[in-house]
């Protein structure tokens, strides 16, 4: 008995060492580019502004191929196609760093964000079964990871480039494939990790209704929408923060300053949204997270001298809503496929949702040059937030009547 528990303990400690090397990997391939567009622009003699289109192509991925994942992991099982879609990734990122022809980083970052799409959908399937008594827990930790990971990436990808070998600097190619450094050992520990585990080897369970009975599931769009809508704030902040804080008289080094701040906020929010999760009061958890970004949204507007202070309710709420819904599309499926079809169509249509924010608040500021009308858009998206989450806060599960239970 005793060896038996021992042997429990290590196969869930491999998992969820696992776990967080696949966390570490999911971010870092895509927020790497942006500090170095200038240098790719300049290396490959176009413009940032033609290049701009990189950093959309992973969210454009991710809608279009998330609603994929739950089919391939009915028909290959759920550990294979992870796999695979980590193997893919360390392809996209080698591909997109290849001298030659321009389209080689076209190309590269548009496979980087299909595998990134696969496994962004299993991720929280795989959490709710590795980890059933503990998923708020471990998906906290998991997005505290994947956001850290991708903040660290964006940081060091300039200093990595500026790295002088033989006379010159190793410039923005070496830069690019460093951001995939740790992906073997994602690899490696998750091959050990679900072998030993020896759960869903293959395609065990007969093909359900999930995959496309989800889009008429009512739960279902309530917890897509939920999860747009909270992107759809992180997004808009992570985008124009900045600006609007030069725009205040900060200069470019404090504005940079109040991006970290509310993005290392948002990763203590993941960390501690679990301790809140508990008892009755659970319920009311998804709805409480937008009234706290509100304080910091109306804070910003009203004193923006205070930027840097009211950064930290905005990111404790960013954090602990991306959390939470990624914890939604666990906890509201009763099995693994369910699971996977609710995290595939969810962000799917979250990740769409997302991408019109920065756009729509971009076209308020332009109206007038002013920033009410940009902040008023804000606290409108984390209203609809707050009506959602009042509505995916109560125990139920997506495809009750149709199989998926």
């Amino acid at each position: 008995m005793g060896d038996d528990r021992d042997g429990a303990r290590t196969r869930q400690l491999g998992l969820l060492v696992a776990v967080c090397l696949i966390a570490a990997n999911m971010r870092t391939t895509i927020t790497g580019v942006g500090p170095l567009l200038e240098q790719i622009a300049g290396d490959l003699g176009t413009t940032t502004v033609a290049l701009g289109a990189l950093a959309s192509i992973p969210l454009l991925a991710w809608a279009l191929v998330s609603p994929l994942a739950h089919d391939l992991s009915q028909r290959f099982g759920t550990s294979r196609v992870l796999l695979w879609s980590l193997l893919l990734l360390v392809v996209g990122t080698v591909w997109r760093s290849l001298p030659g022809v321009t389209v080689n980083l076209w190309l590269g970052t548009a496979l980087i964000g299909a595998s990134l799409a696969i496994a962004n959908v299993l991720m929280p399937a795989i959490i709710k079964r590795d980890f059933a008594g503990r998923v708020p827990a471990v998906m906290g930790l998991y997005t505290a990871l994947l956001a850290g990971a991708g903040a660290i990436a964006s940081g060091v990808v300039v200093p990595v480039s500026l790295i002088r070998v033989d006379g010159g600097p190793v410039g923005w190619r070496v830069a690019l494939l460093s951001t995939g450094i740790l992906l073997p050992f994602a690899i490696v520990s998750w091959m050990r990790a679900s072998h030993r585990s020896r759960a869903d080897q293959g395609p065990r369970t007969p093909r359900t209704a999930g995959g496309t009975g989800i889009w008429r599931d009512g739960l279902a769009w309530q917890v897509a929408i939920y999860t747009g809508l909270q992107s759809g704030t992180f997004y808009i902040l992570l985008t124009w923060l900045a600006p609007y804080a030069t725009a205040n008289g900060r200069n470019a080094v404090v504005a940079g300053i109040d991006v970290m701040a509310y993005q290392i906020a948002a990763i203590v929010g993941s960390l501690v949204l679990s301790f809140f999760l508990r008892g009755r009061a659970r319920r009311w958890v998804p709805a409480s997270l937008p009234l706290l970004a509100m304080v910091g949204v109306v804070g910003m507007l009203t004193t923006p001298d205070l930027l840097t202070l009211w950064t930290i309710p905005a990111g404790l709420s960013s954090g602990a809503s991306l959390s939470m819904a990624l914890t939604l599309m666990a906890e509201r499926a009763r099995d693994l496929s369910a699971a996977t079809a609710l995290s595939g169509m969810a962000q799917s249509i979250g990740y769409l949702l997302a991408a019109v924010g920065p756009i729509a608040f971009g076209a308020l500021h332009a109206l007038d040059g002013g920033w009410i009308l940009p902040f008023a858009l804000i606290v409108a998206v984390l209203l609809g937030q707050l009506l959602f989450g009042l509505a995916v806060g109560r125990e139920r599960f997506v495809l009750a009547g149709s199989g998926g239970d």
